[in-house]
């Protein structure tokens, strides 16, 4: 099998087991996040050399609000800084970044540093970098049936609904549906590939054999293949 032939389009991922990774390296939290966020750089580099096309990375849950407030205010100027180092590079490297999620809702700061770094890469047009914040799946299923309803209400919606009216009205319809964890509407037919490795310890290798996996693996979308 030609490996490069079979390569997902769409990757999400979600970084977790930073505060983990941290207790069991005799560390603090916020040691464990900082780490987590240096391997960003290094997936992205990977996705780009093999040609996955998309790349989310679930950064931080609408139920991680429920943090101490000390690792929450840790986690929003990591966020900063993370974007603040990495923007040059994300620029260079023709990266597109992008963000689902109520956005809204982070601190003015770092909303207004995400939105600006959006601005400077808007033009870009190689793999798309989207970080997904204040996010969770249930919620977003909420937004959008919430906008439907207002649609419907002021006439630009018809009934009855379809599967389109509600892609279309997720957090970014743009994305195309990943072959990995998260986004409960986009996983319908997603590969999922499950890892012990905790995500400061998920390196390129770790990456790889993700990747191996899903090249194995037979997509049926419900159906049948030939054997």
């Amino acid at each position: 099998m030609n490996a490069i032939s079979k390569i997902p389009n769409h990757v999400a991922i979600i970084m977790d087991g930073n505060g983990r990774w941290a207790l069991r390296n005799g560390l603090i939290r916020s040691n464990g996040h900082e780490t987590g966020g240096n391997r960003i750089r290094e997936i992205v580099e990977q996705c780009q050399e093999i040609g996955v096309s998309y790349l989310t990375l679930y950064a931080f849950s609408t139920e991680n609000w429920s943090r101490p407030k000390e690792e929450v205010d840790f986690l929003m100027d990591l966020l900063i800084r993370f974007l603040d180092k990495e923007l040059p590079d994300l620029k260079k490297n023709n990266v597109r970044l992008n963000t689902i999620g109520r956005i809204s809702e982070l601190p003015e700061k770092a909303r207004n540093k995400l939105k600006a770094s959006i601005d400077e890469t808007k033009q870009n047009n190689g793999i798309v970098l989207t970080l997904a914040l204040n996010y969770g799946s249930r919620l977003e299923l909420t937004d959008a049936v919430n906008k439907i309803i207002e649609n419907v209400k002021n006439g630009s919606q018809k009934l009855p609904i379809t599967e389109n009216d509600i892609n279309q009205n997720l957090y970014d319809p743009t994305l195309p549906d990943p072959e990995s964890n998260f986004l409960l509407w986009q996983i319908s037919y997603s590969e999922l590939v499950i890892t012990e490795v905790f995500f400061p310890d998920f390196s390129k290798e770790e990456f790889m054999k993700a990747i191996a996996v899903y090249q194995l693996r037979k997509r049926r979308f419900g159906g049948l293949v030939n054997q």
